[in-house]
């Protein structure tokens, strides 16, 4: 059960943005991945995977979700972005979170117009 970022508070969560993993996470993260794709095997009979086969998350294009209540909530503008790694979370005194977010994907653009041939119909609906 996900809790505020914000360890000794028990507030109700209603916020949630995401960071890069440190290194340190992203080893954890694949021993956690490791364990349990090692207990599926173990339940169908099969052989387990040794360290070796699974390797850590990419923390480059990886996250992790932060969550936190109202209290200690960073503003919406920075929750749409994907913070650092090193990211401290919201300072008491302000809703920022001490690193530099990386920039919103840029959206795709809308797609080029296509011209049927001569006699296709497009469906209703």
């Amino acid at each position: 059960m996900p809790t505020c970022w914000k360890s000794s508070c028990t507030g109700a969560l209603v916020a949630q943005w995401q960071r890069r993993p440190t290194a340190d996470e992203a080893s954890a993260q694949a021993d956690a991945d490791l364990a349990a794709r090692n207990t599926l095997l173990a339940d169908a009979g099969l052989p387990a995977l040794a360290p070796t086969d699974i390797s850590p998350p990419d923390p480059a294009t990886s996250t992790l979700a932060v969550h936190s209540c109202g209290a200690h909530a960073i503003t919406m503008s920075l929750a749409q972005h994907i913070h650092q790694a090193t990211c401290s979370a919201p300072s008491e005194a302000l809703p920022d979170c001490g690193c530099t977010p990386e920039p919103l994907p840029v959206p795709p653009s809308a797609p080029a117009t296509v011209t049927l041939p001569t006699g296709w119909v497009v469906p209703a609906g």
